[in-house]
This record gives C-alpha cells, sequence and structure tokens, in this order.
C-alpha cells in the first residue's frame, strides 16, 4: 500500500506565509509559478516535467551521481562556463523565456541591492544555476526543474504530482513507496538521494574544487530547486536539526531567485569586473565539471 507523506512546515515557519509581497517583483506573486495553460510555453513546461517524473528514478538519480562526480567532462573558470549559459532557456520555467545568463545576473544584483555586505551572497546568486552547463550532454528533464527525494513517497506538493508519475517504477516499489522509503526519521538531507539535476551536482562540483563559500551558500545552491521542501513543506520528516537551521537560508535565497525574473536585461559586460572578482576570491582558477 502506497502511503504518502503530509508533513507540512511547522508552525514556527507560518509566519513566512504572510510575508509581504518582494518590492523588486514586477507582478504579483500569485501570478508566478503558474502551471496550469494551454500556450506553447506551458506545454513544453509539462512535457519537461512528464518525462522528468517518468525517468527520474532512483536507480537513474544515483547512476547520474556516479557519472557526472567523476568531473571528466571539461574544465573552465566559472565566469567561461556562466557564458555557455548565453544560449541556454529553461524548458521548465512559464516565468522567464530569457536566456540563463541574464536570470543568473538578475538574481545576484537584486541580491547585492539588498545584502550589500554579503559578498558571498552575490555570487551565490550570480552561480546557483550553473550545474545546467549539463544540458549541453543531457536532455533538460535531467537538468533543470523542481527536484524531490527519490527512494521516499513523492511528496504532494511536487508540481504536477498528480498525473505525471503513473509511468515511473519506483511509484509502486515497496522499497521506495512509503512515507520513510529507504530513510529513517530525521536522518538528514546530506543522507538522501535527491532527482537528479543541476542543484545536486553544482553542489559537489564546488565542493570538489575547494570553495570558500560558506555552508549557508551551499545549502542554497543544492537546494534551491526543491520546492517541495522549502515552499511545499514537504520531507521534513526526514530533515535533520542542521537542514532546519539552514532552511531559512534557503527561503531567502529562492525570494530573489524566483521573483527577479523579468524582461529588465542586466548590462553583463559592465557587471562582469565585480563578479570576477569575487569569483576569484571564492571560486578561483580553473574548476573540473
Amino acid at each position: 500500500m502506497r502511503i504518502i507523506a503530509k508533513h507540512q512546515v511547522e508552525c514556527t515557519d507560518i509566519s513566512r506565509m504572510f510575508r509581504p509581497e518582494p518590492t523588486f517583483a514586477n507582478k504579483p506573486i500569485e501570478a508566478f509559478r503558474q502551471y496550469d495553460g494551454n500556450d506553447s510555453i506551458h506545454q513544453r513546461v509539462f512535457r519537461t516535467y512528464r518525462l522528468m517524473h517518468t525517468h527520474q528514478t532512483m536507480e537513474f538519480a544515483q547512476g547520474k551521481l556516479n557519472e557526472w562526480c567523476k568531473f571528466d567532462r571539461f574544465s573552465s573558470t566559472i565566469m567561461e562556463a556562466l557564458e555557455r549559459l548565453n544560449s541556454l532557456v529553461d524548458e521548465s520555467d512559464p516565468d522567464s523565456d530569457l536566456p540563463n545568463i541574464v536570470h543568473a545576473f538578475q538574481t545576484a544584483e537584486r541580491i547585492r541591492e539588498s545584502h550589500p555586505d554579503r559578498d558571498w551572497f552575490h555570487l551565490t546568486g550570480l552561480i546557483h544555476d550553473l550545474g545546467k552547463v549539463m544540458a549541453f550532454y543531457e536532455p533538460q528533464w535531467a537538468v533543470v526543474g523542481d527536484t524531490f527525494v527519490c527512494g521516499a513517497a513523492f511528496a504532494p506538493s511536487i508540481v504536477y504530482y498528480s498525473n505525471t508519475f503513473d509511468e515511473n517504477p519506483d511509484l509502486n516499489d515497496p522499497r521506495y513507496n512509503t512515507e520513510y522509503g529507504i530513510y529513517s526519521p530525521k536522518c538528514g538531507l546530506d543522507q538522501v538521494t535527491m532527482s537528479w539535476g543541476h542543484d545536486e551536482y553544482l553542489y559537489r562540483v564546488l565542493r570538489n574544487h575547494g570553495t570558500t563559500l560558506p555552508d549557508e551558500a551551499l545549502y542554497m545552491i543544492r537546494f534551491h530547486s526543491f520546492y517541495p521542501w522549502h515552499s511545499g513543506g514537504d520531507y521534513m520528516h526526514l530533515c535533520s536539526e542542521r537542514d532546519l537551521q539552514m532552511l531559512p537560508w534557503v527561503r531567502e535565497f529562492n525570494e530573489f531567485d524566483l521573483y527577479t525574473k523579468s524582461d529588465s536585461i542586466p548590462d553583463v559586460k559592465a557587471l562582469t569586473p565585480y563578479y570576477q572578482s569575487l569569483i576569484d576570491k571564492y571560486i578561483p582558477g580553473n574548476v573540473l565539471w
């Protein structure tokens, strides 16, 4: 019998439901992340998630983790990798049809305005999607979009939860389709296998390189697409105390990641010297991907 996890955000988190609307959002916050519609963008988004939810199994995620964490694809600086995203449009995103490098600078600059003294936060905004360089080697459903836990029941807050997992083998696998699946209570998110994507990949790349970015930044990078957790309130039963301490940082980052998406194009050339100085400080030299 399949058991659906229904753990929600604890009472201490209720206040976030009443946060003021970000002043930098270019449209009402309820207009973001709208997945219903028949236009070409929504059809593209649904197809991407349908493929993701069909093929992202425990076996697939673990296989990709082992494959990509050999770090043998290419070597480049952070800025060179960022420039690759100039030709990438995220097929899972209903809010933006601009190249991903534009979103990177939009996010970073808004963080810089709000947190002028946290330069590591500015850089985190710039690089958070760099793992999407995988999309030049993999189909986008294996790279982009919201992530979820593999090895336990799919959470009801996952996008398109009700009509896209029916062909995923893990749905009816008794090892994986219960509330805890293969995990134990409060085991910690570092002990679970996430659906494979750009979040986990970039986190692993940075750790392998020896970045000096703080833990808060690494949590933001690793879990910024984990919407069922930081926005849906699911998977709390798997969280350690450390995860819960870091959750406010991930949520803080999410507001800049999501609500800065607009048609306003930053002056990338003018901004590059500042962000290069941060790269030199926290992630210098060539990085193995």
